[in-house]
């Protein structure tokens, strides 16, 4: 993902989240730590027929990664992917030696859900309101990574 990516990318985010959808200033500020030697975020972009489609993102830190966002639009749901996209985010958390991934998603996302389970994400808790303003609980989800060990 890139600046001039933003744009599509907010136009996505808002028709899939209407409620609690990223600011500009958000993905500024992820993408600002996305580039040269010392980044600590990985930001992807997918594209069908010249229109962005799908993101995704990751922040690591300290051996610990948190998908901080996946997003489809509808017209590519059951196509694979948002499985495309986690396993991007995986193989980069990898790359930034992380010995877990967390991730939080909405309690009323099964299909979400059901993607994580299937990397092996396993849940761990939950956040009470977490998702505002509709005050919805994220259930909270995590994946050890495999070969970061040495």
């Amino acid at each position: 993902m890139r600046w001039w990516d933003l744009e599509p990318v907010l136009a996505l985010e808002h028709a899939l989240f209407p409620e609690d959808a990223w600011s500009a200033g958000m993905f500024w500020s992820e993408l600002a730590h996305a580039r040269g030697p010392q980044a600590t975020r990985r930001y992807v972009v997918a594209e069908a027929d010249g229109q962005i489609v799908g993101y995704a993102g990751l922040a690591a830190a300290g051996g610990l990664g948190d998908v901080q966002t996946i997003a489809v639009a509808r017209g590519q749901w059951g196509t694979g992917l948002g499985s495309r996209l986690l396993t991007d985010l995986l193989q980069h958390a990898t790359a930034f030696e992380c010995d877990e991934v967390l991730l939080e998603v909405r309690v009323d996302n099964t299909r979400a859900q059901k993607l994580y389970e299937r990397f092996g994400f396993e849940p761990i808790g939950f956040r009470r309101g977490y998702y505002q303003p509709g005050n919805v609980d994220a259930l909270v989800m995590r994946l050890h990574v495999q070969g970061t060990e040495t």
